[in-house]
């Protein structure tokens, strides 16, 4: 992309994030799944479920998100706290893609721990930063994958699911995640129930749309995709604004989807 010398890339990006930062950006994204609930922690459930399973076509996932609602009798939180050991039979014969059913008990068993001792999944990302004034989403993210392992026996193959900066992932799924929860603005889009992480302390979830785009502005220049490449397109991001980089995942995404259309 050749730019113009007088062109201003926090302006442009600014005006984008405004044009896709809007409710009818909702009903073709995964985080419509989330929004079809009100209370606090069926939103964090299915936003968690919705972020994880993301890959693929859009439509897909959103389609197979509404199925494993179905599956848990509409309301997730329920089923989780209050299902009998019979009742987990509906879960059986799930799949999309590489999660399977195997895959999604588990996660249903740790939601039900954790549950039963914290009033929020928030929490879960502040393991031993609970006491800190602001918190390091570097090592949250690797706290939370050791902690979302703790309990006996889990699934060795459920690990491929949740990354971690650890691993070199960019962990987009839970970046993605961590928006939609702590971000908060009049738009509609992003939920803002978290208050203890701050918008501030996120990193840009970078999956093929906004690193492709992030390249042609001059973002990103590392060659490689993971951990770093996420770092550093977050710390341009900054660059434009400190309070809240991670808007411009509408921007970036938005850009990319709309050339591939």
């Amino acid at each position: 992309m050749t730019m113009a010398a007088d062109f201003d890339l926090k302006d442009f990006l600014d005006k984008k994030v405004e044009e896709y930062n809007q409710p009818n950006f909702i009903p073709n994204d995964p985080i419509v799944i989330p929004h079809q609930f009100s209370a606090k922690q069926d939103i964090e459930i299915m936003g968690f479920l919705a972020s994880i399973m993301a890959w693929g076509q859009r439509k897909t996932i959103i389609n197979k998100c509404k199925e494993l609602i179905d599956r848990m009798d509409g309301s997730p939180y329920d089923y989780i706290m209050n299902h009998q050991e019979q009742d987990l039979k509906s879960l059986l014969g799930f799949k999309h893609r590489t999660f399977n059913d195997t895959d999604i008990l588990y996660f249903i068993e740790f939601f039900k721990y954790h549950y039963g001792h914290f009033e929020s999944l928030e929490d879960a990302f502040l393991v031993g930063q609970e006491h800190n004034k602001r918190i390091d989403v570097e090592l949250a993210l690797n706290a939370f994958k050791m902690y979302f392992f703790s309990l006996p026996d889990y699934p060795y193959r459920t690990r491929k699911h949740i990354s971690s900066p650890a691993q070199k992932s960019t962990v987009k799924r839970i970046n993605m995640f961590l928006r939609w929860m702590v971000r908060q603005d009049d738009k509609g889009v992003d939920f803002g129930i978290w208050k203890r992480l701050s918008p501030k302390d996120l990193i840009c979830p970078c999956d093929v749309h906004v690193e492709r785009v992030a390249r042609k502005f001059g973002l990103i220049t590392l060659d490689k995709v993971n951990w770093k490449t996420a770092q550093e397109l977050t710390a341009n991001l900054r660059l434009l604004d400190p309070s809240d980089p991670v808007k411009y995942d509408f921007a970036l995404f938005g850009l990319g989807v709309e050339r591939e259309l």
